[in-house]
């Protein structure tokens, strides 16, 4: 099994665009007050800045690091680039997320499986990726499970590539804090430290009946193989889905609440027709909010049974953002429904059915507020491409340049200046 993690992935692409910001400190996710870090670069991480950590928190570490707002198109494409690069070595390939996927070796056409073979299999990949995503870099590890994989990867991180003989991998784990096992987090570790457990090698010693009672017992029957580095999980490269939703990125602030409620009834309507042509229904409707500040909120409501009806979704969707104060504007809005099923309960009391929403077309005004998010692609009529450096005070703060170009020129425009633009990439065929 081979484990690819892509470094540091969104602050990475992010200084792969703007050539100002190479080997300099560089965050990535929400920059508001309430905003949470996604990704940091490795000149961040050296003043302590780690993903999941608050804005705030980033910022007094780290207070000359660039903060920027995601550009979700760069990063599916580089990611495109990779999925697509490791299928075409193996047919056996398993994304985790936009930057991470198990590839099943045993499928990739390999002459054996010796390590010497899987290292210069491994090293070639490292180089093909780098040279599909114009720059970027990934760690990788090899071993002889999908545990041993990803474990080997975090070791020599970034740019890394760590192959675990077979026979070697219990020598590997043992010194290593129980933290490294999947499903131990702080709780499970705690539960552990209080029973004199703390590394690999002492949670290996304790059988399986005392571990069953110190963490329950599914949790005590996987921890007792992980320990001795027992995993027999397969690459599996379709996974069924577990949620449909639809979400919409919109240019300009939205702050007019009926708007809002369109917007949703609208993706309401869509989600409902995908599990229509799919067969299925969901019992969970939920909704996602992103604020002009990039702070992302979401609300969920559960169903006594699955539904399929758009009416009903619509529904619970509006109802759930009645909740949500969006004073300040709204830049993305998305409903989506899980706890899937194939089936829909009939109405057994002869109640008549809810009645299909109206799905009018919808125009978002030209006076909401338009957000210059930092780092997002902008383009003038004079200057070409760019990035926002920052805004305020009804002024917006551009650097010119791209990948491809040198360090540019910074100017300044008023937020409202005709000849300044945001600017998105043409959609790929299947984002369309």
């Amino acid at each position: 099994m081979l484990h690819l993690d892509l470094d540091a992935f969104f602050a990475a692409v992010e200084q792969r665009d703007k050539p100002s910001l190479r080997g300099k400190p560089v965050v990535v996710g929400g920059v508001g007050g309430r905003g949470v870090v996604s990704t940091a670069s490795y000149e961040a991480r050296r003043y302590g800045v780690r993903s999941a950590m608050s804005t705030r928190e980033a910022r007094s570490r780290c207070p000359h690091a660039a903060f920027l707002s995601g550009r979700f198109h760069a990063y599916r494409e580089a990611s495109r680039a990779v999925m697509g690069l490791l299928r075409s070595v193996s047919p056996l390939v398993e994304p985790l997320s936009l930057d991470e996927a198990f590839v099943d070796l045993q499928q990739a056409d390999l002459p054996d499986l010796e390590v010497a073979t899987v290292t210069a299999f491994a090293e070639e990949l490292r180089g093909r990726v780098t040279e599909a995503t114009r720059g970027l870099t990934a760690s990788v590890g090899v071993g002889t499970s999908k545990f041993i994989a990803k474990v080997a990867s975090d070791l020599d991180k970034p740019d890394g590539l760590v192959v675990v003989p077979p026979g070697t991998e219990q020598d590997l784990l043992r010194p290593m804090h129980v933290t490294v096992l999947p499903g131990v987090g702080p709780a499970t570790a705690e539960r552990l430290r209080r029973a004199g457990i703390h590394t690999v090698a002492e949670l290996e010693q304790v059988d399986l009946d005392e571990l069953v009672r110190l963490v329950g017992k599914a949790h005590g029957g996987g921890l007792f193989q992980l320990a001795r580095a027992l995993d027999d999980r397969p690459v599996v490269p379709e996974r069924e889905a577990k949620s449909v939703s639809v979400e919409g990125t919109y240019d300009t602030d939205l702050t007019d609440r009926k708007l809002m409620e369109g917007l949703l009834t609208r993706q309401a309507g869509e989600v409902a027709a995908r599990l229509r042509k799919s067969g299925l229904s969901g019992r969970t409707v939920s909704i996602k909010v992103r604020l002009h500040d990039f702070t992302t909120l979401s609300r969920s409501s559960t169903l006594g049974s699955p539904t399929d009806a758009a009416g009903t979704i619509a529904r619970l969707a509006r109802s759930l953002l009645t909740d949500l104060d969006t004073s300040g504007g709204v830049r993305l809005l998305g409903v989506g429904v899980s706890g899937l099923a194939d089936w829909v309960q009939e109405d057994l009391f002869g109640d008549t059915a809810e009645e299909e929403p109206e799905l009018p077309e919808i125009e978002i005004p030209h006076h909401s507020r338009r957000t210059w998010a930092p780092g997002m692609d902008v383009e003038h009529d004079e200057l070409g491409r760019g990035w926002v450096w920052g805004s305020g005070r009804g002024v917006v703060t551009v650097r010119f340049e791209t990948a491809t170009s040198p360090a540019g020129p910074v100017r300044s425009y008023a937020e409202d200046d005709p000849a300044l633009r945001p600017w998105t990439p043409e959609p790929a065929p299947e984002d369309e």
